[in-house]
């Protein structure tokens, strides 16, 4: 089945709340390590703090990435990792090389 027609308007809507939801998602799964989200999806948390702050600049908004990152994150980021990041298993960085040398 196709996409239903809509205006911009509110396609724009749709997908402010997709990434809404996204975010509160990855801020309830904070057991999911961003080398875990780099391995499987090829993107983290991180990257899409980086997004956030390009597309905020695309719209003239000055934002630096520990701004954006706490917009991801909940919180600053260094809080983040010192309550929920664990250090790379041998297997979880040999996977983020492999998949960074593709």
């Amino acid at each position: 089945m196709p996409a239903p027609e809509m205006d911009d308007a509110t396609r724009t809507e749709l997908e402010a709340a997709a990434f809404r939801r996204l975010v509160q998602h990855l801020r309830e799964r904070s057991d999911v390590q961003n080398i875990d989200l780099m391995n499987l999806a090829g993107f983290c948390r991180n990257c899409l703090a980086k997004w956030y702050r390009a597309a905020a600049e695309e719209k003239g908004i000055a934002l630096s990435d520990p701004d954006a990152r706490e917009i991801i994150y909940g919180m600053p980021y260094p809080e983040w990792q010192a309550r929920y990041q664990r250090p790379a298993t041998p297997e979880q960085l040999s996977a983020f090389a492999a998949s960074a040398s593709h």
